[in-house]
């Protein structure tokens, strides 16, 4: 199911609980935004990247390599794919 269809980017949800799952961007087909939190097993998931900490709350804190109080530009978005492969490979 799709949803957020509110802006260029569409959320696509569990059909049975409507959970948000995962999102892609519109015009970058090679990017998908995956909510591992959602899924059965997430226990091999580091978080590399959180964005949108200037909406957080005080007391939420995450391991993520990288932080964005809002979102990282496009321009930053190759550095980070390119350093997130230097860490899983």
């Amino acid at each position: 199911m799709v949803g957020g269809l509110h802006g260029a980017s569409k959320h696509y949800f569990c059909g049975y609980c409507m959970t948000w799952m995962f999102t892609r961007p519109e015009g970058i087909d090679w990017f998908v935004n995956l909510r591992p939190t959602m899924l059965d097993d997430h226990a091999w998931f580091a978080p590399f990247i959180e964005t949108w900490t200037s909406e957080k709350l005080p007391w939420a804190a995450t391991a993520a390599v990288h932080s964005y109080e809002t979102l990282p530009s496009f321009e930053e978005y190759e550095p980070l794919i390119a350093d997130y492969a230097g860490i899983q490979g």
